[in-house]
């Protein structure tokens, strides 16, 4: 029996169970399953070996559960490192036409070094990222501004970039639009506004949201485990998956001469290094450091880049 796995609640995995399986008109569409054996993807140790968006081989109960047992071969996933005091990986969802990432520039800031972090990670899993700056309403004019600068910077890197506001509902006819017929990944931080999102797309599910904390200007969460709901009541019927709101954005599986890879801009220029394996940090005759200080690349990414590469530094996560 086969099935796509939907909810993500720790040591249980609700599976959507696959049409046609012959389990007759009174079984459950949804199955609780729990994992049997050890998956392990390319040998990382991993938080949850099973990810919603899975697609996975399960073997009924007698009291109504399943085990999973094989986990069908991935298209593509987003992962990160777990904490800062661990190697292990946190795989955010599989299988995904698109991830938007929605950031705010305040109430609460979104730092461009966890921007450039996420979209890194999205390069080297071959995942699509459109960038989605929320709150539009909220920002005085200077942060407006600051906004705009920033859907700048990132489209004339090569990516897409949306400046809307869930609670006017400015720019979601086109969001909307882009969600149809793709499993779509929300991410970003607590507090930008993913579950209001996702109550504005899917109305009837009615997600619980939460102020910002007074304190700190920061989100509170409010999703606990990962979810894919299903936009059934809309023409080409896609996937939206919920997770919950993280802070930073640990790296996992870069190496020095890769990480330039993963900066659309930097694998541009590099071709014009004088050595193959440059790191774009010291060497003779570097294209990326001399676009750097000609403003071809901006400082941020630059710093963002660095910051990944002081990832590879083993008492960074020991600390």
């Amino acid at each position: 029996m086969t099935g796509l796995v939907i909810r993500n609640t720790g040591s249980w995995y609700m599976v959507k169970v696959d049409q046609n399986e012959g389990l007759g008109n009174d079984a459950q569409p949804l199955v609780p399953c729990k994992v049997k054996g050890n998956f392990r993807l390319k040998g990382l140790r991993t938080t949850n070996p099973v990810a919603v968006g899975d697609h996975v081989t399960i073997v009924p109960n007698s009291d109504g559960s399943a085990f999973i047992t094989k986990i069908e071969e991935r298209r593509n996933y987003i992962i990160r490192r777990a904490s800062n005091l661990s190697k292990q990986a946190h795989i955010l969802a599989s299988n995904i036409d698109n991830v938007m990432l929605i950031v705010t520039v305040a109430h609460p800031v979104t730092s461009t070094t966890f921007i450039d972090r996420f979209l890194a990670t999205a390069e080297a899993y071959r995942v699509p990222v459109t960038l989605v700056i929320n709150k539009k309403d909220l920002y005085s004019p200077e942060e407006l501004q600051y906004a705009e600068n920033l859907a700048y910077l990132y489209r004339y890197i090569g990516y897409e970039v949306k400046i809307i506001s869930v609670t006017t509902g400015e720019g979601m006819d086109e969001i909307r639009d882009m969600l149809k017929g793709k499993v779509t990944l929300l991410s970003g931080h607590s507090g930008v506004g993913k579950s209001s999102f996702i109550n504005t797309i899917l109305p009837d599910l009615n997600i619980r949201t939460a102020q910002l904390s007074d304190v700190h200007d920061q989100g509170m969460h409010t999703t606990t485990f990962s979810e894919m709901y299903e936009m059934s009541d809309q023409p080409d019927s896609g996937y939206l998956i919920d997770t919950p709101g993280i802070k930073g954005f640990g790296t996992i599986e870069f190496s020095k001469e890769e990480t330039s890879h993963y900066f659309k801009e930097f694998f541009r220029i590099a071709q014009d290094c004088r050595f193959n394996n440059c790191t774009h940090t010291h060497e003779p005759g570097c294209a990326v450091l001399e676009a750097l200080k000609n403003h071809r690349i901006s400082q941020s990414r630059y710093d963002s880049y660095l910051s990944i590469l002081d990832d590879e530094t083993e008492s960074k996560y020991r600390e």
